[in-house]
């Protein structure tokens, strides 16, 4: 049974918006802080965006607060992330993972991941 999996990936024209989607078992979900990292080549993978189990609380990093929201549905087991604005710095791969609480900031944090989904950038 796949435990996390991200769904929405794709190409998109600079400017434009995609909504990513973050599925998982109740097990690796419920109560769980959801986040999405993502990753360009040769680069690190660093988190972008938190969500906490109850989706009350939020975390948007610098690069990419104001153009990013993130949401859950816990009836559902999921979560999404819809980005506005795209650019081709934002091309990169991205992974939803799930960790224990809030806290968690660094990929050694997050006990679950998704394969991920890439997202291309460009005219």
């Amino acid at each position: 049974q796949v435990q996390v999996a991200e769904s929405g990936g794709g190409w998109v024209q600079p400017g434009g918006s995609l909504t990513l989607s973050c599925a998982a078992s109740e097990r690796t979900f419920r109560d769980r802080a959801v986040g999405w990292f993502r990753q360009a080549p040769g680069k690190e993978r660093t988190l972008i965006t938190q969500i906490s189990g109850n989706g009350n609380t939020k975390y948007y990093a610098r690069a990419v607060k104001g153009r990013v929201t993130i949401s859950r549905d816990n009836a559902k087991n999921t979560v999404y992330l819809q980005m506005n604005s795209l650019q081709p710095e934002d091309t990169a791969v991205y992974f939803c993972a799930t960790a224990a609480d809030f806290t968690a900031r660094k990929p050694s944090d997050y006990d679950y991941w998704g394969q991920g989904t890439q997202v291309t950038v460009s005219s």
